[in-house]
């Protein structure tokens, strides 16, 4: 395509060439931030545009940059924050996480976004991974934690209207010191600190801004779009492709509070005008479920993505359905906390030409599909899925074993999953996590659970491997069901007509109770797993 030449080519505004990165040559944007601080530096300059939006306030780039300029100098004059310290945030979405997020880069330190979902044990275990020098938390996490915190309710509306007159001074950095440490998901063992560099986010914010540049080509003003910031801050989704970039391209980010509630979402949506909105699977069966939503005027609404969870083709046909948003303007995509943005991206006409698919590599993403011994395959042929980037993360904090495992001296993130590139497309075939070997067989839960999202009445479903004395896995499921469920048996049937015997569960729990996530929207597998076991 010529604009996207025009755009990435030699003297384009998103001219991309390979450098070293971290001993590696890898696809970068010359005209990138070099740090966080220089982003923060020039969004003063939106100046009244809305920046943070809830259902009672409004917080405009020019206050937001007073208010940092004025927590950044209390971090560091009053809290003795020094550049390299790590500041945690346990918390849960406020306009204050988002300035407290900021004003802890501009102090020069590392932020850390704790999983606000986490109990006691695991904030201790984190506060022993990350020594954060100061802990910023809601009175709600505030009671988990062993140590004084500085409250979100009462110490930081202070801190932020300290100092009015300050001025930001955020020390030097470079672009490869860490910048924001997030946990991944930890649906099993330990949660690892993905550690974030300043080249990562800001390649991160590039990507974004190109996105905005192919507006214009297609005739949208980019100015005029308002996000939905309904996902937790301590989530990619949230924080590194929204909070961040909005920052940084002078857009709303309007932001929902307390638990998701499908009334007060889509009246927020209707009343600030939203135009763009990424959610989980989990929203998307709430709105399903809700019933009626006409009474709500979402046409502003032309960009609804689903992200940081699987879900069937079948699963977005039912969605297309009941929710107009959804119908032209649905796209899905693959990525991790390791990788900071989308490693892929499936556009409406991708889902609509390959039903299932991931969609093609981002802009400055290299994919590659691996087979055991961590040589490339062809088209068409399964393997782990393989990815490099700036946007990759430079590794998990204190804790090179786990890095080496999962970056390689190339740079390559080995994601863990297992997929197939099709057409340029990529297909996810499973977690490697989640694949059951069954006498020797292996079997893709996903597979399987495609098949009984098409079973009707179907809300969710999950399958996992459990212990056979015989086989070392039968296959179990979990199915949850809108109204009366049929019994396993009927389910088995609908399984045999479209599977492989040994794809088909021997061990069933029917319900109509929701399957247990995590706040990512992720199912918690081990948790089936035990249930089941």
């Amino acid at each position: 395509m010529e604009s996207v030449e025009q755009l990435t080519g030699p003297g384009g505004d998103f001219e991309m060439r390979a450098e070293d990165v971290l001993g590696a040559r890898v696809p970068v944007f010359v005209n990138r931030a070099r740090s966080l601080g220089e982003v923060l530096a020039r969004s003063a300059s939106h100046g009244d545009r809305d920046y943070i939006v809830t259902a009672s306030r409004r917080l405009s780039f020019a206050e937001h940059a007073r208010a940092v300029a004025s927590m950044a100098r209390a971090l560091r004059d009053d809290l003795g924050v020094r550049p390299g310290d790590r500041v945690a945030i346990d918390a849960a979405n406020s306009p204050e996480w988002i300035v407290s997020f900021w004003a802890a880069i501009a102090a020069g330190a590392v932020a850390v976004g704790y999983n606000a979902w986490w109990a006691p044990q695991e904030i201790e275990y984190a506060l022993g991974h990350t020594e954060p020098k100061i802990v910023i938390a809601d009175e709600k996490r505030a009671a988990r934690i062993s140590r004084e915190v500085v409250s979100i309710e009462r110490d930081v509306p202070s801190l932020m209207a300290r100092y009015p007159d300050a001025e930001l001074d955020v020390p030097e950095v470079a672009e490869d010191d860490p910048a924001v440490v997030l946990y991944t998901s930890g649906t099993s063992g330990r949660p690892k600190g993905a550690v974030h560099s300043h080249r990562n986010l800001a390649s991160v914010i590039e990507y974004h801004r190109y996105n905005d540049a192919m507006m214009r080509v297609f005739g949208i003003d980019p100015a005029t779009r308002r996000y939905l910031l309904a996902l937790p801050l301590f989530h990619i989704a949230s924080l590194h492709n929204l909070a961040v970039p909005r920052l940084a391209t002078g857009t709303a980010v309007v932001m929902h509070q307390g638990a998701f509630d499908v009334d007060a979402v889509l009246s927020l949506i209707e009343k600030e005008k939203v135009t763009n909105w990424g959610a989980v699977p989990t929203m998307a069966h709430r709105i399903m479920e809700h019933g009626d939503l006409s009474k709500y005027d979402l046409s502003s609404l032309t960009a609804f993505a689903l992200a940081s969870a699987p879900s069937s083709p079948a699963f977005k046909e039912r969605l297309k359905e009941v929710f107009p948003p959804a119908r032209g303007a649905l796209v899905d995509s693959y990525g991790l906390t390791e990788s900071c943005t989308a490693i892929t991206v499936a556009t409406p006409m991708d889902l609509a030409e390959a039903p299932g698919t991931l969609g093609r590599p981002n802009i400055g993403v290299e994919l590659e599909i691996r087979d055991a011994e961590g040589k490339a395959v062809p088209e068409g042929v399964e393997g782990e899925v393989c990815a490099r980037s700036a946007y990759n993360m430079v590794g998990y904090w204190n804790d090179p074993e786990a890095t080496a495992a999962a970056i390689d001296e190339n740079r390559w993130l080995r994601t863990g999953d297992i997929g197939v590139v099709e057409d340029g497309r990529l297909r996810l075939t499973t977690r490697r996590s989640d694949l059951i070997i069954r006498g020797g067989e292996n079997v893709y839960p996903v597979e399987i659970e495609n098949v009984l999202a098409e079973y009707p009445g179907v809300r969710e479903c999950a399958v996992v491997g459990v212990p056979h004395p015989d086989l070392g896995q039968e296959v179990a499921a979990a199915v949850v069901f809108a109204g009366d469920p049929p019994g396993p048996e009927e389910l088995a049937d609908h399984l045999k007509e479209r599977l492989a015997y040994f794809k088909v569960p021997t061990r069933w729990r029917v319900t109509t109770e929701p399957l247990p996530r995590n706040a990512t929207g992720k199912v918690l597998r081990k948790q089936v797993e035990e249930e089941l076991s």
